[in-house]
């Protein structure tokens, strides 16, 4: 890796066509997208803190924010899959929490994200042509339902969240309004569209119930529980100056926001970002926000009107309008198209951008802060700004532009006659600049503004210019593939490279002006020196479009078109050594680094401008090479300071008028007020004397008042005294009277309980006799039904089998029906407690109005307690003998109740009796009929599982022979790989031999050069001799080498003839499994008919079982029911024979299901078989749709 690392400090930027693309994260910070990634932004102190996007991701569609304010939704595509990356905001720096990037259904992108109210829930729409909607709980990355919203591929806008429900889901669209709730695992739409259908642009929740939406023709509706309740119109009202500056309309984009509990009294509170668009007939509601009384909504080019309810509360009404003065700039105003210029200077932290918004804006990137900001008619192509940071040059569509930077103006001072200069650049001293007219470099003076100079040579246009050092040359690239260094003295070339297979982009010079960096569509960043190409480094499959060196020559930085910034050092790496910033979310037009290597600046074509800062790899900031103090000196014109001083001097002889002003109005208020205190001290005076006297006309009444109620309280003592005296003697004679009834009573009860102790003793003897009788019966009836029990245990076992695969369904349905009714009891529970904290609040304020009752109370009955004690004396008395008299009336009525039960049980008893032995002999005989018709299809059962035996034994045969198959190929392979070892080892044999002719032809070489020296010849003859020849070896190498040849040979041929014979057996194996599995298909066909026919059998005969029953039931609703009981024995209850029915049906019924799906697992299990080597692309038919046509049982 590089070790140079460079750290985003701050984005002047916003990503347009993102929706929802402005959030609160809290009252002060708001989040917004910019570049590939989202800025959280402090209102009040102006920090930014980035939240990087994926890495090589191709654009951001979408932002969502949870309620709860942890975290935060984007959709985007990533590598062109469509992602959704939630981060947790609460951790710093900002972490993905999950990543949902595979989907079961198909989908391109996401336009519209939602969090649900608890935070659990993500709901996200899909673009055309699916258009689904669907419901994730994302934490478990569980996706709970689907649905698709729109059949007609018409665009959707927004999605969101009922605030108070989590099941309920709002969206609207091109003629799409539509609402859905989430029950029993699905999304199922609950209103239905009436009327004509609108473009819905936005939408918000104003209660539970209601939605305002709006739409492109200037139109607001409002609806409740689905169903159209108020529409009205917006008129867009301009004055005529605005209608005159109007022009052609633009795309807009708006987003309104109100912060969380925020009210939109004042205008600040409102968020406005993206372009305006101009005058159109009537207003698009592209935005709409919700607060505590009513809405606010945009409606056109900078404007946004508040409504609140009526006061019938069922429509609602303008209150306000805020136009798009009144709004102030979150930061500054920023660039809303690409960004095609950027330039540096050395004396001032200056940055100068121009774009194709028509705008040239001065960044100062120390501050963080915009400097100046101008528009023009024309769009603005290139920009330079001079060393000094003083001057600026802009090449515009129609002219070249020198210009001043004032104190609070950028005023043009020349023009030169350069059409579409699309690259400008200031010399290094300042006293040069160099212009691109299309392939032609003009060099201009930048004190006589004379033309000094014309480079041509270019055949395509000229993309690139840099100087050198000293000025002295000049380096420019081309669409042409071509390089070209200038030098100005002279006017020529000094060096070229031309490659015209590369379209050049950028170009870069080292400190040194001894090599050029350049980078092209041929994916390679080129160093060139002396007109030659020394090294190539790849791009790893990315195009470069912009490169820079820094000044000390160590690093080189480079932008590319996936909008990515790689820093690496130099010398460059020939392998992926270097770090890689995902930073924009277009490509990068441009890229500079400023004098002292400290921030590295960065544009695009998403209109955003990024400020780096670039540390070594140990994290320190690089030092800069001279400690020099930035300039503070501005420009201002002559006539400008004239003015200022004109208007300083007004200002100041107004200050001294004013406070002259001043000092005469406050003596004459200082005059009034004490006249006016002397007044009212004397009122005051009188005032207290009067109300003196008041009072002691008062304590004089207080103390007759005092006198009068003493006398009425000693009568009050007396009256009540006799009253208490006139209740006693009353009430000893009540309850003498009461006292003579109760002994009438008693002896009543008396009596009636003798009866019904004989009527109970009569009825136990009857019950015994019938209970014998009932006993002797269901004994028999037992030693039945134990042998039908031992039969049921059998299929209890199989049931259990069932049951375990049942359970593993109802678990599953059980998990959804939990969390839906978690949702429901969540939902009431917060519902309890907004209503437990209302009733706290109203029993605090009763607390304290009952206190203070209860001391006025206590302070007045202190009195009156003693005479209320005797009074409850006596009331006690009265009140044990009134519960005594209650207590016997009580239990006189619960005997008489249970007598009736009694005799109501006895009459149902023999009714009961009477209905079972009628319905016995009918349900008996059926039984028998039924049990004959299952006899013949046990039997066909019986049949088809003896061919499924046949044909598993015929599939275990397949497989055995498949298996022998494989051997004999990996034997087949192993002899393969034994004759390429021994291939290997001849060949390096004949390698060393080559080896040594060739050492053997350098020696004869040197013994040929003592050509004319026999001794020294002859010796060196010998020494090739014994050094290379020796007989034995060489008889022997040649016998080898024949014998080898011929083995290799032969067992190459035989090797042959077994590969040829082996390919014919497996292709008549081949064809004999294909003609075997055809045949076994045709058998599951047959048999899958033949189990659908049985079917529909047990279809018809459950039905006339069912038929049977019912007309039973009517023949018996028939029937008079006679009161007598047969003399003979007593009939069981109708209860028990019903339930010993039904239960013999469904016995009958479940062992014919048990045979049914025994054979069906059969029948899949033999397919799963030959699913394993399949032969041909038949498929068997499934049992899923069979499965289907029976009922529920």
């Amino acid at each position: 890796m590089s070790a140079i690392v460079a750290h985003p400090l701050h984005v002047f930027g916003l990503r347009p066509g993102v929706a929802s693309n402005v959030c609160f994260f809290d009252e002060q910070i708001i989040i917004y997208p910019a570049g590939s990634g989202c800025v959280q932004y402090h209102v009040e102190q102006r920090w930014q803190k980035l939240i990087p996007g994926s890495e090589k991701s191709q654009g951001m569609l979408a932002l969502a924010i949870s309620p709860n304010r942890r975290y935060l939704a984007i959709s985007e595509i990533v590598q062109e899959k469509p992602t959704i990356t939630i981060y947790e905001l609460s951790s710093v720096p900002c972490k993905k929490r999950k990543v949902l990037n595979s989907f079961d259904f198909p989908v391109e992108q996401f336009l519209s994200l939602a969090f649900s109210p608890d935070s659990k829930y993500l709901v996200a729409q899909t673009g055309p042509p699916e258009s689904n909607l669907a419901y994730w709980m994302w934490e478990k990355q569980r996706l709970m339902a689907i649905v698709r919203a729109d059949t007609q591929n018409n665009p959707v806008y927004q999605v969101s969240f009922n605030p108070q429900d989590n099941t309920q889901i709002c969206i609207t669209g091109n003629g799409i309004f539509k609402l859905f709730r989430y029950i029993e695992g699905t999304l199922k739409q609950t209103n239905f569209q009436r009327g004509e259908p609108q473009n819905y642009l936005s939408h918000a929740w104003l209660s539970e119930e209601r939605v305002i939406v709006g739409s492109d023709m200037g139109k607001l509706f409002l609806f409740e529980s689905g169903d159209l309740r108020w529409e009205t119109n917006i008129e867009c009202k301009k004055s005529p100056s605005e209608i005159e500056k109007d022009e052609l309309p633009k795309d807009s984009e708006s987003l309104l926001e109100f912060v969380t509990g925020g009210s939109p009294d004042l205008a600040n509170e409102l968020v406005l970002e993206g372009d305006a668009p101009q005058q159109v007939s009537l207003p698009h509601i592209s935005a709409i926000a919700a607060y505590s009384k009513g809405f606010a909504c945009s409606a056109g080019s900078g404007v946004v009107l508040l409504f609140e309810k009526t006061e019938d509360k069922e429509g609602y009404r303008e209150i306000r309008e805020i136009r798009g003065e009144h709004f102030v700039y979150l930061s500054f105003p920023l660039h809303s198209a690409a960004v095609t210029g950027l330039a540096t200077c050395i004396r001032k932290p200056l940055v100068a951008t121009c774009s194709l918004d028509r705008s040239v804006r001065i960044w100062n990137y120390e501050a963080n802060t915009l400097e100046l900001y101008k528009e023009y008619q024309e769009e603005a192509y290139a920009v330079s700004l001079h060393p000094t940071g003083l001057y600026i040059v802009v090449g515009f569509s129609d002219k070249l532009r020198l210009m001043n930077l004032l104190i609070d103006d950028i005023r043009t001072f020349k023009e030169f006659t350069v059409r579409g200069c699309r690259e400008c650049v200031f010399s290094n001293g300042g006293h040069l600049f160099a212009a691109v007219n299309g392939n032609v470099i003009h060099i201009y003076s930048t004190t006589s503004f004379e033309n000094i100079n014309n480079l041509k040579g270019h055949n395509g246009k000229v993309r690139s210019v840099i100087w050198s050092a000293d000025d002295n040359k000049l380096i420019s690239c081309g669409t042409d593939g071509a390089v070209y260094e200038w030098s100005l003295l002279t006017g020529n070339r000094e060096s070229e490279c031309v490659l015209k297979t590369c379209s050049y982009s950028s170009v870069a010079i080292s400190p040194d002006t001894k090599i050029i960096f350049a980078v092209g569509s041929d994916q390679t960043l080129k160093e060139i020196s002396d007109s030659s190409i020394l090294r190539e480094v790849p791009t790893f499959d990315v195009v470069y479009t912009a490169i820079v060196v820094s000044h000390s020559g160590r690093m080189v930085f480079v932008g590319t078109s996936m909008g990515t910034i790689r820093s690496m050092k130099y010398p460059l790496p020939l392998h992926k050594e270097f770090n890689e910033y995902q930073a924009h979310a277009g490509p990068i037009t441009k890229i500079s680094i400023t004098c002292d290597d400290q921030f590295l600046l960065t544009v695009s074509e998403d209109g955003c401008l990024i400020i780096w800062k670039v540390y070594d790899k140990e994290g320190r900031g690089l030092k800069r090479e001279r400690e020099v103090g930035y300039a503070d000196e501005v420009l201002i014109t002559k006539a400008d300071m004239e003015e200022k001083t004109l208007v300083m001097k007004e200002l100041k002889s107004r200050v001294e008028e004013l406070q002259m002003e001043n000092m005469y109005q406050l003596r004459l208020k200082d005059m009034s007020y004490n006249e006016k205190i002397k007044e009212l001290t004397e009122k005051f005076i009188e005032e207290m004397e009067s109300l003196k006297i008041k009072n002691q006309v008062l304590k004089a009444e207080k103390e007759k008042l005092e006198l009068q109620h003493q006398e009425q309280f000693s009568e009050l003592m007396e009256k009540q005294a006799r009253e208490v005296q006139d209740l006693e003697s009353g009430n000893s004679q009540k309850l003498l009277l009461e006292y003579e009834k109760y002994q009438e009573l008693q002896m009543k009860s008396q009596r009636m309980q003798e009866e019904y102790e004989k009527q109970l003793h009569d009825m136990e003897e009857s019950k015994n006799q019938a209970l014998e009788e009932l006993t002797e019966y269901y004994e028999a009836k037992l030693h039945e039904k134990s042998a039908l029990l031992e039969e049921a245990q059998d299929d209890a076992r199989q049931q259990l089998r069932e049951f375990e695969e049942t359970k593993k369904q109802i678990e599953e349905d059980e998990d959804r029906e939990i969390q839906e009714i978690k949702i429901k009891y969540e939902r009431r529970l917060r519902e309890e407690r907004e209503s437990n904290l209302r009733l706290k609040g109203e029993t605090g304020i009763m607390r304290k109005k009952f206190s203070s009752l209860q001391k006025e109370i206590e302070e007045r009955s202190s009195d009156i307690e003693a005479m209320k004690i005797e009074q409850q004396k006596l009331q006690g008395i009265i009140k044990s003998l009134e519960k005594d008299i209650l207590g016997l009336k009580r239990e006189i009525q619960e005997r008489d109740e249970t007598i009736q039960d009694k005799e109501k049980r006895i009459y149902d008893l023999k009714k009961k009796n009477q209905e079972l032995e009628k319905f016995k002999f009918v349900l008996d005989y059926k039984i028998k009929e039924l049990k004959k018709q299952i006899e013949p299809r046990e039997n066909d059962i019986r049949a088809m599982k003896e061919q499924i035996h046949e044909m598993e034994g015929e599939l275990e045969c397949f497989q055995k022979q498949n298996t022998q198959l494989e051997l004999n190929i990996t034997e087949l392979r192993q002899k393969l790989k034994a004759t390429d070892r021994e291939m290997h080892k001849e060949r390096q044999k004949e390698r060393d031999m080559e080896a040594l002719v060739k050492r053997f032809k350098t020696d004869l070489h040197n013994c040929v050069g003592f050509i004319q020296e026999p001794k020294r010849l002859k010796e060196g003859i010998r020494e090739l001799y014994t050094k290379y020849v020796q007989q034995a070896d060489m008889v022997e190498i040649v016998g080898v080498d024949t014998d080898l040849q011929q083995e290799y040979i032969r067992q190459r041929e035989h090797l042959e003839r077994n590969l040829a014979t082996l390919k014919k057996k497996v292709v008549k194996e081949s064809e004999i499994h294909r003609a075997d599995y055809v045949r076994i298909m045709q058998e599951n066909v047959s048999l899958i008919k033949e189990i659908n026919e049985l079917r529909r059998e047990l279809k018809v005969t459950r039905t006339q079982v069912h038929d049977l029953q019912s007309a039973l039931g009517l023949t018996r609703k028939k029937q008079g029911i006679s009161n007598t009981v047969p003399s003979g024995e007593l009939l069981p209850s109708p209860g028990v024979l019903r339930l010993n029915l039904e239960k013999e049906t469904e016995k009958i019924i479940k062992m014919q299901q048990l045979e049914i799906k025994h054979l069906q697992d059969q029948i899949q299990g033999q397919e799963q078989g030959f699913a394993v080597h399949p032969l041909s692309g038949r498929r068997v038919p499934t049992l899923e749709t069979e499965n289907k046509e029976l009922p529920p049982q």
